[in-house]
């Protein structure tokens, strides 16, 4: 069974060492970041800092702040509850391995299968905690903890939300993770950018034209699972309540909201209910981005609070994102695990993926392929290009099989040795991430692939390929005995 809630996730941190809590008042404006991005790019901990302040504004906030709470491979597991991310891997490898039911005993087959996804759907409910306390009047953001990250950010943003909005056009819920500018004490921005599953949904309201608000929801805290379900790239039909309810093994409790018409995790910690509207579109930016830059200012929905919701003594939950390594990698590296299994629906060929921290999740990703015909590497880079949560990815490199991907030396020695740079470089003009700065337009670019596994005579190659040099086995074998006597490795 999944956590509960976020304090039950906070509460087995600690237990595992996992969590360190900060007890001497640090501010909201820089300080965190920086104490952060320390901890992050050595390693560390989650982070509790249990008396943030505003030395600017003279606040001393009564609301506890968690960071990093999912910032290394062992506290994703434990997010996770598995000793390996490869073990929810497995169990969505199950789920997909779904033949078409030709007969009576097919279908029976099936049902156990069927039933397992029934019994994640997301549960209604009357009341929870998030409406211990309940503010229809007299609500204000001042109140939260909100970090501003980075010295050139246009303000403090709420950087961990999970935006929930439903479409006006087909009713299907979408939730997506899209930082908030705060403009003031009742309204902050929608970042919400033009490829995401918000974004589309807002855009229904122009075409339709029926009305000029989109109803929408922020839950901010919930179990670990349910957060990561919000950042997750799903197909528009998986619903995110629904795959978090798979992931945490137990169904996502919801609770209506007190102002709008809308769902939302009924464990968490704080709910910011309100509205966009298509006639308040405003600048926001500059915001120090995952990619290591500014991303530029640029205009976005206004978000109007009409309530807030949330638990007795509650915990306000942050990320921070920057120059690479940081928390947002540690996501990424489980999206990375979790959906190679979808990966291999599409391109079966592929053995195993990676994306470097240094490529922020678009700029690379290596492929080890399993290769049976010529051209199959430039197959799978057009075919990854092709895939909704693939389509932005600016450089594909294409190894063989025997390959490791995780390995960057092995890469990089391996690519550069197996290509012709003008035989095996590829280049393709398509829609790029709207975060990417180097491209020739907003939100269209080009994107290179490179086939670096060996070359076959059907693609051109008459000459010998070379073996690679391998020591002879039974060499190393007598070496390996010998080893100990010869204590090369002591000091002196």
């Amino acid at each position: 069974m999944g956590y509960q809630d976020l304090r039950a996730f906070v509460h087995r941190l600690e237990r595992e060492g996992e969590l360190r809590r900060i007890t001497v008042p640090v501010d909201v404006d820089l300080e965190i970041t920086e104490i952060t991005d320390r901890v992050s790019k050595a390693r560390g901990p989650a982070l509790l800092f249990e008396k943030p302040r505003s030395g600017k504004d003279g606040v001393n906030y009564s609301t506890p702040l968690l960071i990093n709470s999912l910032g290394s491979q062992r506290r994703m597991e434990l997010a996770l509850e598995v000793a390996s991310l490869e073990e929810v891997a497995a169990r969505i490898t199950h789920l997909l391995d779904i033949e078409p039911p030709e007969g009576i005993l097919d279908k029976v087959r099936l049902l156990p299968k069927l039933a397992e996804i029934g019994s994640f759907f997301p549960k209604t409910v009357r009341n929870g905690p998030v409406k211990e306390v309940i503010e229809r009047e007299d609500f204000s953001l001042n109140r939260l903890p909100i970090m501003k990250c980075w010295p050139e950010d246009a303000g403090r943003f709420i950087t961990f939300p999970m935006v929930i909005t439903r479409s006006p056009k087909t009713g299907r819920r979408n939730v997506g993770c899209y930082r908030m500018q705060v403009y003031d004490e009742h309204t902050t921005a929608m970042h919400w950018q033009v490829h995401k599953g918000g974004a589309e949904h807002f855009r229904w309201l122009e075409r339709e034209g029926k009305q000029r608000r989109m109803e929408t929801a922020v839950a901010i805290g919930c179990d670990p699972a349910t957060m990561l379900a919000g950042i997750l790239p799903l197909p528009p039909e998986v619903d995110e309540f629904l795959f978090a309810g798979f992931l945490r093994r137990e169904p996502v409790e919801l609770v209506r909201c007190e102002t709008v018409d809308l769902e939302v995790p009924a464990q968490a910690e704080f709910v910011l209910e309100g509205f966009v509207d298509l006639d308040d579109i405003r600048m926001e930016g500059p915001f120090g981005d995952h990619t290591g830059y500014y991303s530029l200012e640029d205009r976005f929905p206004a978000f109007h609070l009409t309530c807030v919701t949330h638990r007795k003594d509650p915990i306000y939950v942050s990320t921070i994102v920057g120059p690479p390594p940081m928390e947002d990698y540690w996501m990424g590296y489980a999206v990375e695990r979790l959906f190679l299994p979808l990966m291999r629906q599409q391109i079966p060929e592929v053995v195993d993926m990676h994306m470097p921290a240094e490529g922020v999740f678009h700029n690379l990703m290596i492929l080890a392929i399993r290769k049976s015909y010529p051209g199959q590497a430039r197959r799978v880079m057009n075919a990854v290009w092709g895939l909704p949560g693939a389509m932005f990815t600016k450089c594909v490199v294409v190894v063989d099989e025997d390959v490791d991907v995780h390995n960057l030396g092995e890469v990089a020695w391996k690519a550069l040795n197996h290509i012709d740079p003008e035989r095996d470089i590829q280049f393709v003009l398509g829609p790029v991430d709207q975060l990417e700065h180097a491209s020739r337009l907003p939100c269209y670019g080009s994107k290179m692939g490179v086939d670096a596994t060996r070359k076959w005579p059907g693609e051109g190659f008459t000459r010998p390929w070379p073996n690679e040099i391998v020591m002879d086995p039974e060499t190393k074998k007598k070496i390996d005995t010998l080893w100990p006597s010869l204590r090369i490795a002591e000091k002196g």
